[in-house]
């Protein structure tokens, strides 16, 4: 079967997994080998994943990422974006695009990210949300916002939470089609500095609860191996990272049980 026929099937058998930019999936290799359980990392990718955490991220840098989502190119998502840190705060850019020329989703975001002493940081994040389908559907473009929080208990224990769309913005008249809104909560503890646990529940206001767990385990000062479990669907997860001067390279793939393979990629560049 070609994969674009392998694409159509996917639209009528399994719909919940075709869209990906409109359901602000959680993006980087680090993130996707701990099971995308990262409301409460900080790291550069906080700035699709929960921008509260880009108020601890001190670094302008700039990455990008790509997931071929169950080996189909018609599947693939990319992403990229940049980070600047200023007196006032963190601002950070990124675009995300889904899909292929004939069907496809893209999201524009500007966050900006502030923090109140050690302890607890805000972030919020502007979005255009647009999707282009091929023939005579045409294009549709809509605007939302996210909105996210995070507290550094101690020097162990973070505790984050992440909503995106939390207006439900309208993406079809017709037939009152919306977006969902996207709600997570999660904790990340450091055993010391070579062990991070990560657990996190996400609630789509359309699909039943997720429950996400990771692991990261350094081996060496610039190498990490990772690795993830997800339910609803069941979701295996695994990779690893080399954080080498100023570029970190994450590689990772999760399993689904029936789709298959998912390899992902991210590289940041750090502006020291």
């Amino acid at each position: 079967m070609k994969p674009r026929s392998i694409f159509l099937v996917f639209c009528f058998c399994f719909p919940f997994y075709l869209f990906a930019a409109h359901n602000n999936v959680p993006e980087g290799g680090r993130s996707a080998a701990m099971a995308n359980a990262s409301v409460a990392l900080t790291d550069f990718w906080s700035l699709q994943n929960n921008q509260a955490g880009l108020a601890f991220y001190n670094h302008s840098a700039g990455g990008v990422y790509f997931e071929n989502r169950y080996m189909v190119k018609e599947m693939s998502l990319k992403a990229g974006g940049v980070v600047l840190p200023v007196k006032a705060g963190v601002f950070g850019l990124n675009l995300t695009y889904f899909g292929y020329p004939k069907y496809n989703e893209s999201k524009l975001g500007l966050a900006y990210a502030r923090s109140f002493g050690n302890v607890l940081s805000v972030g919020v994040q502007l979005d255009y949300l647009l999707t282009s389908i091929s023939e005579n559907y045409g294009k549709k473009g809509v605007a939302t916002f996210e909105i996210g929080l995070m507290s550094k208990i101690n020097e162990h224990l973070t505790i984050g939470a992440h909503i995106f769309n939390p207006i439900q913005a309208k993406l079809t008249e017709d037939n009152n089609e919306r977006i969902p809104a996207i709600i997570r909560l999660g904790a990340a503890y450091s055993f010391d500095e070579n062990i991070l646990v990560s657990v996190e529940a996400e609630k789509d206001t359309q699909m039943d609860p997720i429950l996400k767990c990771g692991l990261e385990y350094r081996i060496i000062k610039p190498v990490y191996v990772r690795g993830g479990i997800s339910t609803n669907p069941g979701i295996y997860s695994f990779g690893f990272g080399i954080d080498y001067k100023k570029l970190q390279v994450d590689f990772s793939s999760s399993v689904h049980n029936v789709l298959g393979y998912s390899p992902q990629i991210s590289l940041i560049y750090t502006f020291k």
